[in-house]
């Protein structure tokens, strides 16, 4: 059996491990910009064991973010961008940055620009309606995607993530609930799927060989008429079948519609609440559990439907969803599976992957009170540490 923690090859970045930091926002870039906090955040999970830490979120243009405090990549951001990988490549990780468009998840009124969809519909983020993607939008958003992987490579980073899932610009055109386009990107799941293909297409044809290249995609939305496994499924073959990936992080969920279905566990509905000033926070605690629905958890929750992609794809293939234990990585491993990628444990014991290798337990309950952290800076908040101002 793969030992979880021998050194593994993702494309041409050799990991010292099999174990990824999964992108979770850090909520420290007040300004769009790295700063201290951000770097600290991966340095200390970097030391505390992992393979390759991820810096979540890298918006491809201003537009992309899903609200104005993120960092999107551009010449002004590569300073602080250099510090991070340095400071990560000196504990002896690797590190990757998620790229992408939040299309429909983007908070229009923060970015002070409209939010691009496959359609017009309402955009509860900011309380306005999405602006439809035109083709000059989208071969910009294409272009872009290659422009952000080739200052990834100027900043130091080992990899890409591209981001396409949870109802972001790319995952709302795979599906079928939200992309009612007559164009050649709607209709049939080859238009739905095009936007897809064109930007790892591009983000491959950009860095080459010198930098690994994942997606992060959707197995299934978890609303009705949304994407779902079979169309999924397809997907992965033709991404695989295209070459421009080095790995598929599988995943699940819609920030749109559905976020508790990639998070499983207790839903946050009063922490969510105590962000918002006093009318809206009742009409969030009353009204919240429609949109954080309540889903149990279990251990390597996703699994079950991940198995079917690795039936299905020879493409390597990273494990993520409720992964705490070296038992359930073992048996990833197992399965076929080529790296495991944690994010909530982490918040709470950066050093799990050290310590579970000498046989500890995770100390994680999954009550999801870090999510609403993220506007303040993300964290456990069972454990001690100061919010950003």
């Amino acid at each position: 059996m793969t030992d979880v923690f021998a050194p593994a090859r993702l494309g041409p970045v050799r990991l010292r491990n099999r174990i990824i930091k999964a992108a979770t926002f850090e909520g420290v870039t007040p300004d769009a910009v790295v700063t201290d906090r951000l770097i600290e955040f991966h340095r200390t999970v970097a030391r505390g064991g992992v393979g390759m830490t991820t810096v979540a979120y890298c918006a491809v243009s201003p537009e992309g973010r899903t609200d104005r405090h993120q960092i999107w990549m551009r010449e002004e951001a590569l300073p602080g961008l250099r510090r991070l990988t340095e400071a990560v490549h000196a504990e002896g990780a690797a590190v990757s940055a998620q790229i992408g468009h939040a299309g429909p998840v983007a908070n229009a009124a923060s970015n002070r620009s409209p939010a691009l969809a496959p359609g017009r519909f309402p955009n509860p983020q900011g309380m306005r309606m999405t602006r439809a993607a035109t083709s000059e939008d989208l071969d910009r958003i294409v272009d872009a995607h290659a422009t952000a992987a080739r200052l990834a490579i100027e900043a130091g980073f080992d990899a890409v993530e591209i981001h396409f899932g949870h109802n972001y610009l790319v995952s709302s055109f795979l599906s079928p609930r939200l992309n009612r386009r007559r164009d050649s990107y709607g209709g049939p799941l080859e238009n739905r799927a095009r936007l897809a293909l064109e930007i790892a297409r591009a983000v491959r044809d950009a860095v080459g060989d010198r930098i690994g290249v994942t997606a992060k995609l959707n197995m299934d939305d978890g609303v009705p008429g949304g994407f779902w496994l079979d169309e999924s499924l397809q997907v992965a073959r033709w991404l695989e079948e295209d070459g421009s990936l080095d790995a598929l992080e599988l995943t699940a969920g819609s920030s749109l519609l559905n976020p508790m279905y990639l998070f499983t566990g207790d839903a946050p509905i009063r922490e969510f609440a105590a962000r918002f000033p006093r009318p809206m926070r009742w009409g969030v605690r009353a009204a919240g559990g429609a949109f954080l629905r309540r889903y149990p958890f279990q251990e390597a929750y996703l699994l079950d439907r991940a198995r079917q992609f690795r039936a299905a794809v020879d493409l390597p293939l990273i494990l993520l969803g409720g992964i705490t234990r070296l038992e359930t990585m073992e048996r990833a491993m197992a399965d076929g599976f080529a790296f495991v990628a944690m994010a909530r444990a982490l918040l709470r014991e950066p050093d799990l992957p050290l310590r579970l290798r000498d046989g500890a337990r995770s100390l994680c309950v999954h009550c999801n009170k870090c999510m609403p952290t993220i506007y303040r800076g993300t964290r456990c908040v069972l454990e001690a540490g100061p919010e950003s101002g």
